[in-house]
């Protein structure tokens, strides 16, 4: 059985603005029942260990979908996310896959955990799967290549967009745009409608533009996990 490794942020706070933020449920939920249910084992980790927190937001609902519906149900699901393992003791070694669930709180903690850039180069080196949702791509800023180069240089790669952020109204509050960095940094960028699924692949690299993606990303981990 081929074990993936689920990254999910600690950080509960919204920069400065004294508003939480956290994960973002759905991107957890439907890649982890999308990918529990095609026979993967899965572990889950964070920077903190124990419960990541949720995005508030994220729990509205006119945020829910089949899978959120499924894990408010699942207490096994629960307990799980309550006792996420820390990160810094996690093996890459031990995996054969790792996944990144976004939600803001990514951006403040995720982004610039050196555990996390460390796993994510392993992987890489490895020609192991990397895959990344919303805002998650946002913690390959820093992860390299061997040559030194950004991970992302010369990759075909999407994320949360700006138009996105504004939607939001969080252009101001973040600590940088995502699209703006994944351009910065030589990725190949590029972008569907907002709020439609879309998902882009290039070699072991997975990327999801936003929420509504993230089963798109489930589905091509998979496919990468059993070719």
């Amino acid at each position: 059985m081929k074990k993936i490794l689920f990254v999910i942020t600690s950080n509960d706070q919204l920069g400065t603005t004294g508003h939480n933020t956290g994960f973002w449920i759905e991107e957890f939920a439907a890649p982890y029942y999308n990918l529990k249910d095609a026979g993967f084992e899965l572990t889950l980790a964070s920077p903190k260990g124990g419960q990541p927190p949720i995005d508030p937001n994220s729990e509205t609902e006119d945020a829910q979908t089949e899978a959120t519906q499924r894990f408010d149900k699942d207490q096994e699901a629960k307990k799980l996310l309550s006792q996420t393992h820390q990160l810094s003791d996690v093996d890459a070694a031990d995996f054969d896959a790792v996944f990144y669930p976004g939600g803001h709180g990514v951006l403040w903690d995720l982004v610039e955990d050196k555990d996390s850039i460390k796993l994510i180069e392993s992987f890489n080196a490895d020609k192991k799967p990397i895959a990344f949702v919303c805002h998650a791509p946002a913690v390959l800023k820093h992860p390299k290549k061997s040559d030194g180069k950004a991970l992302v240089e010369g990759k075909k790669v999407t994320g949360f967009t700006n138009q996105e952020e504004a939607a939001v109204q969080l252009t101001e509050v973040v600590p940088f745009l995502l699209e703006n960095m994944l351009v910065k940094n030589g990725g190949i960028y590029t972008k569907i409608k907002d709020w439609q699924p879309f998902a882009v692949e290039d070699g072991n690299l997975i990327t999801g533009q936003n929420p509504a993606s993230s089963e798109k990303v489930a589905d091509l981990l998979a496919q990468q996990l059993k070719a």
